[in-house]
């Protein structure tokens, strides 16, 4: 993760910004972003919550496959202007959330023009405006696409594992993040840690490479210690706090969800104020 060149902050984005919206990203693929995304909308909407879990990985969806899902609506139906955002929004009776989901396979829909990319952020924060929470889990690495949705969230969860190739894409992630201005709203979970000790150094040699590099000191909000539960519920698209709620994974996102929900009240409260 050297970086011979510090990057240099430039001015905050003008956009609107979500004041309730949760974006999920991870450096690369296979990290456990979309599991992390949908069992923190079901620990939200158990903490009363009303939550809507938003699939935004154009191109390589798969909110719907891992929930066991046959959605007769989803994003494409909004790219291509058959409907709006708001008319593609189903229940998860199940897990007692709405999801927004994508379309797998659709490699067209990750290369929008940045003018529909821009009207579909809009359409997000409008809907947004019916639900205490939104959860956007964006696609892996840091496309246009992924650095928009991100930029326009009220916070990032940044999600690593102790893999080196993980660790240099979330520092990459972060250095665009910089740059763009955005970097005070990027936080991180360590995923799959081995051990809490284990999570803690993971979580600090991605902290080092930004201190030494970007002047930064993104927070961790918390970590998801390994569990072999985690791929059984995946295995059997069920989620984790409805087949294994008694475990520590389950117990660490419910962690997590409550530290992430007294943050935006903490944002919302202060932007009232403002």
């Amino acid at each position: 993760m050297s970086d011979a060149n510090t990057t240099t902050k430039t001015a905050a984005p003008s956009f609107r910004k979500g004041k309730n919206i949760l974006a999920v990203a991870s450096g690369k693929g296979g990290v456990g972003k979309t599991w992390f995304s949908i069992t923190l909308a079901h620990a939200l909407t158990k903490m009363g919550k009303k939550v809507l879990l938003f699939d935004g990985d154009l191109g390589l969806a798969n909110v719907d496959v891992q929930l066991g899902l046959m959605p007769k609506r989803d994003l494409n139906d909004v790219i291509r202007g058959r409907l709006g955002l708001d008319k593609v929004v189903q229940t998860y009776e199940e897990g007692g959330f709405d999801i927004i989901a994508g379309r797998s396979g659709q490699a067209s829909l990750s290369n929008l023009p940045s003018q529909r990319l821009a009207h579909l952020r809009d359409q997000i924060l409008e809907v947004a405006d019916n639900y205490d929470v939104v959860i956007c889990d964006l696609g892996a690495g840091v496309d246009r696409t992924v650095r928009m949705l991100s930029a326009s969230a009220t916070q990032t969860v940044l999600i690593t594992t102790d893999e080196p190739t993980s660790l240099t894409d979330a520092y990459a992630f972060i250095k665009l993040g910089n740059a763009a201005g955005v970097s005070k709203d990027i936080s991180i979970v360590v995923n799959m840690a081995p051990t809490v000790t284990e999570g803690e150094k993971t979580y600090k040699t991605l902290l080092k490479a930004c201190e030494n590099f970007l002047r930064l000191k993104p927070p961790m909000i918390g970590m998801v210690r390994q569990d072999k539960k985690v791929k059984e519920s995946i295995r059997h698209q069920t989620p984790l706090l409805i087949r294994s709620p008694n475990t520590e994974a389950a117990e660490d996102v419910e962690k997590i969800a409550a530290t992430l929900w007294g943050a935006l009240s903490k944002a919302g409260k202060k932007a009232a104020t403002a």
